[in-house]
Order: C-alpha cells, then sequence, then structure tokens
C-alpha cells in the first residue's frame, strides 16, 4: 500500500486500525516519552544530556534485549552507509524551460518554510535571524546537494525546535547536526537500525509539542484584531486539513485582502485647516528635547511587512526615557504589536521608560486590548508631543 501523506489521511487510519493497535509497541513509545517528559525535571548533570539520547537508547535496549515484537528503523527501511557519489546533471533548454516553474515554486515554498522555522526558533531562544544568511545558505546547500542526487531541502521546523529544546543557540549547532548525522551514516548506521519507530514517534510528539507554541496561539486569539484571528484560525485549519502550501496560498491572499480593507477603513480624507503657527499644537516649530530622552517619530501603518522597524530603534543606556510620537500611525496589526511589546521588554531590562505620544483610535484599542498600556502605564500616554516630553522630563 502507498503510505499515507495528508493529515486527515492519517487520522482516518487512526481510528480504522486502532484495533490493531501493537501493545508491545505502545508501551515502547510511551516509556519513551515518559523519559522525555521527566529528564527534564532532573537535577544536575541529567540537564545536560539531551532526553532524547536517553529515551533513543533505553527504547533500542527494550527492543533488543526483551526480543519485542516492535517496527525499528531496520525494519521498515534500507540501511546503507555507502556515500553518495557526485553526478552533473545534463543541461538542456528544452529542460530549463520544463523544469523553471516548478522550480521557482519550490524556491519560494522552501524559502518561506525556513524563515518559518527560523521564526519558530527565534521564539524559543528570544532572539532575532538573519533572513539574507539563511536563504544564501540553503540555496548553497541545495545547489551542492543536487550534485549528489539530492532533493530541495529547507530548514526543517521540527528538526530546529528539536535542537533548540536539545541546547542549539548559534549556527554551529545546525553544524554539528550535519556533521553528526554524516557519522552516523558512515560509522553508525547499522546500529541506528535498530532504533525503534514508537521511539522516533515520542521524540516527534514532544517536538510538535514544543513547537506547537499553544500559549501564544490562544492569547493571539484573545487580544489580537479579528481580520488577524481570522488569518490565524483559517491559515491553522488549512495546514491540518490541507497542507502547508495550501494554508501559505490562502493565508498571504486572507491577510493582504483584510489588510487592504483595514487600510481603506482608516484612511480619511479632510479640508486643511489654516492657523498660524503660534496656534497650531503640531507645527514644526523646535522643540527642547530633556537630555534623558530619546524621541522616535513613527509614521504610516504599523503592519507586518514594517513591522521590523520597530526592532531597529537603537536604545541608549545613558538615557531613561523613550518617547514614541506616533500621530502619523493609523493602524497597528498583531505582528507590530508584538515586537512593540519586545521593545518593551528590552527597554524595561535597561531601565528605559517608553513614553507614547499621540495614539491614535485604532492604535489604542489594539494597545488596550492586547495589555500593552497597562504595561507601559497609562500616565505614559500622552496626547501631544509636548505633553509627552514634559512627562520625560519629570522622570529625568
Amino acid at each position: 500500500e502507498e503510505p499515507l501523506i495528508e493529515t486527515m489521511d492519517k487520522l482516518k487510519a487512526v481510528f480504522q486500525f486502532i484495533s490493531t493497535t501493537n501493545l508491545q509497541a505502545l508501551l515502547v513509545g510511551v516509556i519513551s516519552l515518559l523519559i522525555l517528559i521527566v529528564w527534564q525535571y532532573l537535577p544536575g548533570f541529567c540537564k545536560k544530556i539531551p532526553p532524547s539520547l536517553i529515551a533513543v537508547l533505553v527504547g533500542s535496549a527494550m527492543v533488543a534485549l526483551l526480543n519485542m515484537n516492535v517496527n525499528t528503523i531496520g525494519d521498515l527501511y534500507e540501511i546503507s552507509n555507502k556515500l553518495p557519489t557526485i553526478s552533473l546533471p545534463s543541461f538542456s533548454l528544452k529542460t530549463v524551460q520544463n523544469v523553471l516553474p516548478d522550480a521557482f515554486t519550490i524556491a519560494i515554498l522552501a524559502a518561506i518554510e525556513s524563515l518559518l522555522s527560523c521564526v519558530v526558533a527565534d521564539s524559543m531562544v528570544n532572539s532575532r535571524h538573519r533572513s539574507n544568511m539563511e536563504l544564501i545558505a540553503q540555496g548553497a546547500g541545495n545547489i551542492t546537494s543536487a550534485l549528489f542526487g539530492g532533493i530541495p531541502a529547507t530548514g526543517a521546523i521540527a528538526r530546529t525546535a528539536a535542537n533548540v529544546k536539545n541546547g542549539g543557540r548559534t549556527p554551529i549547532a545546525g553544524m554539528v547536526h550535519s556533521v553528526t548525522l554524516l557519522l552516523i551514516l558512515v560509522v553508525l548506521m547499522p546500529y541506528a537500525a535498530l532504533i525503534p519507530m514508537p521511539t522516533i514517534a515520542a521524540i516527534l510528539f514532544m517536538v510538535a509539542y514544543n513547537m506547537c507554541d499553544w500559549r501564544k496561539f490562544v492569547g493571539l486569539c484573545k487580544t489580537a484584531p479579528k481580520s488577524d484571528i481570522i488569518v490565524l484560525v483559517t491559515t491553522f485549519v488549512l495546514t491540518v486539513v490541507f497542507d502547508l502550501v495550501v494554508a501559505i496560498e490562502v493565508g498571504i491572499l486572507l491577510a493582504a485582502i483584510l489588510f487592504m480593507k483595514r487600510m481603506s477603513d482608516v484612511t480619511e480624507v479632510e479640508g486643511w485647516k489654516y492657523v498660524d503657527d503660534e496656534d497650531d499644537a503640531d507645527s514644526l516649530s523646535l522643540r527642547v528635547v530633556p537630555h534623558n530622552t530619546m524621541v522616535y517619530e513613527v509614521s504610516g501603518p504599523l503592519f507586518f511587512g514594517a513591522a521590523d522597524k520597530i526592532l531597529k530603534i537603537t536604545l541608549d543606556e545613558k538615557m531613561n526615557c523613550l518617547v514614541l510620537r506616533m500621530r502619523s500611525v493609523s493602524a497597528i496589526d498583531a505582528t507590530a504589536m508584538h515586537n512593540l511589546e519586545q521593545l518593551y521588554i528590552d527597554c524595561k531590562k535597561k531601565n528605559i521608560q517608553i513614553i507614547l505620544s499621540h495614539v491614535g483610535e485604532q492604535p489604542m484599542h489594539v494597545m488596550e486590548k492586547s495589555g500593552f498600556l497597562d504595561k507601559v502605564g497609562r500616565e505614559n500616554v500622552c496626547a501631544h508631543i509636548d505633553d509627552a516630553l514634559e512627562r520625560a522630563a519629570r522622570l529625568g
């Protein structure tokens, strides 16, 4: 029979063949899962040993020593420790014409999935990836892989999360992962055949739980604007029911449509008011900025396409106040809100107080709903830049 690929087909098969459960395999899987859960709570030296390694050793020992009727990697797959040989592809104009559309599709999807895995890793280690470096490295790796008969690969979310959970924090972790797999292929492949499939399933179960970030999912559903919740839930459902490709295509299209609607809702055309400079509260007259204060003016809507600009704000530890002038921000979405919260965390670490000036109606509603206003302090939300500067001077 052909292997099941789609999630719903697998789920249907689980209920269809549940009566054929192998109790010995179930026992190995449960024990492996318990090791993965309990090991992380053990004190001292134990925390330095990856729990997945212990689960693999215990699971393999159980199956081999107790002669259990459990499928291993060697039972299901052909194991070989021979290295692939280099093979140059044959080039022709017709081949390029036939393959080029699919190549672009694969390249775009691979880039999206790799950057998704980067975002997952960022949230797990509280860091920020370099997109260009990730994509260039992936392209170089795929070109080299193709010369050895390999297929296009991406930054895998599951393996990235597993690497991070077991202590990986830098690009060196990925390199060590590759070298380790090479050594296993060449030296330990006969022993890798002894690893039970239920143990692999238990490890993937824990990896999936650690990377799902369900608390953030629930939090977004409670606090994010309705349009972002629609995109989030739709993408989630389509990923489970169909696949990631369909989910990304529909999600991006839906996000673009809802974003355009949001922009059309908040954009207005108003007649000019002719006033003297002395009477215009928002005139371009020079203002005195307190010595303890940094002032940044944010212009234009803050959405997912421009949200990373918030993180480019440079914090001077010699200052203790950061004024954000937001009179031109007509709208803000969940991604930008997340980055504002990250900016707040960075400021808090450096004992810098954020003061908001001239926050519009929609951004104010989003900030209030997410609890950001309470974190910053409502007394630090000022109606005008002069009030914000006066507040900053008092805090200095």
